[in-house]
């Protein structure tokens, strides 16, 4: 199970914009970083007609992924970076006990 899933909050604690909070937007796992909305955003150069939903071309501003190790999940109690640790509960689906994998807040002891 994945510290940091997309549609979490987390803060950037490394880099130039470090202390910016922001939802993640995808998760790479292949290269360990993720897209964070509003974080490292750079200037890319699109050419006229290569999108759909950009005939004209020109300057647009896109999100960059950053390493996975430079942000920290905020804690929903303190509203602070966090680690995250895990916690094991027997579930009951279906007649069945399943062991099922929590994650939690490591500051608050909060459920994420």
């Amino acid at each position: 199970m994945a510290k940091i899933k997309k549609g979490d909050l987390v803060v950037v604690i490394a880099g130039r914009d470090r202390g910016q909070q922001g939802r993640v937007l995808e998760v790479l796992t292949e290269t360990d970083r993720v897209v964070v909305e509003g974080v490292q955003r750079v200037t890319k150069h699109i050419k006229p007609g290569t999108r759909r939903d950009n005939q004209q071309g020109g300057l647009v501003t896109v999100e960059a992924p950053i390493h996975i190790s430079n942000v920290m999940l905020v804690d929903p109690e303190t509203k602070k970076g966090t680690r995250v640790g895990f916690r094991t509960e027997e579930v009951e689906r279906d007649g069945r006990k399943r062991q099922v994998r929590v994650r939690v807040a490591k500051r608050s002891g909060k459920d994420v």
